[in-house]
């Protein structure tokens, strides 16, 4: 496989009572979302697989450690995936789980992501004690977000609020911004109802009001390019509308190329029963001026359409750029 594309290679028949003689080891990192991620996956192969045997192995990884700056500063998206797949190239691991908006375009040679668990809700949660939105929080109010894309939308909304970093799991976050330290900050959606923490979302922001990050609710597993049992049993587990629509947001990343200080957006829809879908990507700099969107209908019915609406989306956006939009900061 080339690890420049996304594409999904799986046996198409649904996988059945696989006997398992060892225990398969899931590597991913310690933080309660990600156990949180992992245990539904072990649930799925369970229910798919009676008997089977999984240990987790916790890693902690360079994005885990750095809580004091903005992963954009300090190398991006593979922080959170380094350490997992060396453990997965090494063997100390049979596959890795990761949320698919943390992972890189280009995977490691010999690895690929061979399932997609079904998406959760891609959209952001907006908390706040002084609004229900973000068009409602008082002039000069102060958001906390380390997430560039959010900061972006958010500026380029109301340019007069303030951004601050906030760094932290779910709890962190919240128990900040009890104590006044922002006024508002955002959440994934899908991160709080995978933790069970979804009765606390009042306000949900609408993709256009805040598109969501590439992937973002979706949730991959890696392993070995040539573990053909293990891709057996994740078959079992893999959602096709999934694999789609991440499919068409990674390749529309993948084109745009852009460092880790560009903010980027993109959600595809679940394809309608005469396989159109509806395709909206988004560039910016990351102080929110010249915000760049495009949107796209099309059929979407495999892989290789969904890839080629990425591709599409990405080449047309980019075209549309001054030279230095991708690498500003």
């Amino acid at each position: 496989m080339n690890n420049n594309s996304f594409c999904i290679y799986l046996n198409s028949k649904t996988v059945t009572n696989i006997t398992m003689t060892t225990t398969l080891k899931i590597g991913t990192r310690a933080s309660p979302l990600a156990l949180a991620q992992t245990e539904i996956v072990i649930a799925q192969l369970k229910a798919a697989h009676p008997g089977l045997q999984t240990e987790i192995v916790k890693i902690v990884t360079s994005g885990d450690r750095i809580q004091d700056r903005a992963l954009s500063e300090a190398g991006g998206k593979g922080l959170f995936t380094k350490e997992i797949e060396d453990a997965l190239l090494a063997g100390t691991i049979d596959c890795a789980v990761h949320s698919m908006k943390d992972m890189p375009t280009i995977l490691p040679e010999g690895l690929v992501i061979s399932c997609l668990l079904k998406r959760e809700d891609p959209r952001d949660a907006f908390f706040s004690h002084k609004a229900k939105t973000i068009d409602d929080l008082p002039h000069g109010a102060t958001v906390g977000t380390s997430s560039l894309r959010r900061q972006a939308i958010v500026l380029a909304r109301r340019p007069d609020l303030k951004v601050a970093l906030f760094r932290g799991n779910v709890g962190t976050r919240l128990k900040k911004l009890e104590e006044g330290v922002v006024d508002a900050t955002l959440l994934a959606v899908a991160g709080l109802n995978r933790l069970g923490q979804g009765h606390l979302i009042e306000n949900i922001l609408e993709p256009d009001v805040m598109l969501p990050a590439v992937a973002q609710g979706a949730v991959g597993i890696e392993v070995r390019d040539n573990d053909a049992h293990t891709k057996e049993l994740l078959a079992a587990i893999h959602c096709r509308i999934t694999e789609l629509r991440v499919t068409a947001e990674r390749a529309f990343l993948e084109t745009m190329d852009g460092s880790c200080k560009t903010p980027l957006a993109a959600l595809m829809s679940e394809p309608d029963p005469h396989h159109r879908v509806r395709f909206d990507v988004l560039a910016a700099r990351p102080d929110g001026k010249d915000v760049k969107k495009a949107s796209y209908v099309a059929q979407v019915s495999n892989v290789f359409e969904a890839r080629q609406l990425g591709l599409l989306a990405g080449k047309e956006l980019k075209e549309k750029l001054p030279a230095d939009y991708l690498t500003s900061k």
